[in-house]
């Protein structure tokens, strides 16, 4: 009894020790996942996480524990069920989910459990003898013997996802050698920083954030204005429109600042601001004309030159 009471202590100070360590923890179903596969995502994940497994009541009784000192792992707490394990990081959520996911092993199809995929068989020679057609004939396969052998004429669905495995699928798909299905940790639940959020979080791209960010500003800042209550959003707004008021009681009044003089210069006299680009364009082509001479000049030159050589020679 002694030696239980210790082993929790050390899980629950092992847990804590986590807790304060990392400030995100991706939750996990490991169903159908083994010893070995788990030490491959253990090796993958070293240096950047760190993978702990445990009794959900145990995990549970520790996190109240430290409620009073960590109250945000409240939101924790209802995702603490299952058969799910706890991966710590600091490090970037999107890679550490990426590694977790990428860690698959093929398995084959278990009679009772249920598909996580659809699964096809393709048609073609499958090597097996006439004899076992009864399989084939049993879940509705048309095949025909060809060269000795049974051939599948069209390939068929022998599963859906979700669908439970039956004895007979499981049976033939073991036959055929094929393993349909791929077993790995799945992500169900991100704790980070106080606030817990589906996985699907971290496939929003940062233009979509930006977009729905400036989206908020905007909303904000023309809320304000019409308010007249200003906000950092739109004190820019309000700077300008009162700029533009100040511009249009200087046009209408006999009161300029450098603002305004020229506004009112162009207002007074258009054609002179409208005569100066052209000038400005005349005197590029003018200066460019001589340029243009003078190559075609040296062009000249080199065509009648018929280098040294005369009609005759």
């Amino acid at each position: 009894m002694g030696k239980t009471r210790e082993s929790k202590s050390v899980y629950f100070s092992k847990l804590n020790e986590l807790m304060e360590k990392y400030q995100s923890i991706i939750i996990v179903n490991v169903d159908n996942v083994g010893s070995n596969q788990m030490h491959q995502i253990r090796q993958a994940l070293r240096g950047k996480a760190e993978v702990l497994m445990g009794k959900n009541t145990m995990v549970r009784r520790a996190v109240r524990d430290a409620l009073s000192d960590k109250p945000q792992y409240e939101r924790f707490l209802p995702h603490v069920k299952g058969n799910v394990g706890f991966i710590f990081t600091n490090a970037d959520l999107k890679e550490t989910r990426d590694t977790i996911l990428q860690n698959k092993v093929a398995a084959p199809a278990r009679a009772g459990a249920y598909a996580p995929a659809t699964v096809t068989i393709p048609a073609g020679p499958t090597g097996m003898e006439p004899g076992k057609t009864s399989f084939f004939q049993a879940l509705g396969i048309p095949t025909k013997i060809a060269r000795g052998a049974i051939e599948i004429v069209t390939a068929v669905d022998i599963l859906t996802a979700g669908a439970r495995v039956g004895p007979s699928e499981a049976t033939l798909l073991n036959m055929l050698n094929i393993s349909p299905f791929t077993y790995g940790m799945t992500v169900i639940q991100i704790f980070d920083q106080g606030q817990s959020f589906a996985p699907s979080v971290l496939d929003i791209e940062e233009s979509a954030l930006i977009s729905q960010f400036l989206s908020g500003i905007k909303t904000i800042a023309a809320i304000s204005l019409a308010l007249n209550y200003p906000t950092l959003a739109s004190v820019a707004h309000s700077l300008v429109n009162s700029y533009k008021n100040v511009l249009a009681v200087s046009l209408a009044t006999d009161y300029t600042f450098d603002g305004s003089e020229k506004v009112k210069a162009y207002l007074e006299n258009p054609e002179a601001f409208a005569s100066a680009a052209p000038a400005a364009s005349t005197e590029t082509s003018a200066a460019a004309a001589p340029a243009a001479e003078e190559a075609k000049e040296e062009e000249k030159e080199e065509s009648d030159d018929d280098m040294g050589f005369g009609l005759f020679d």
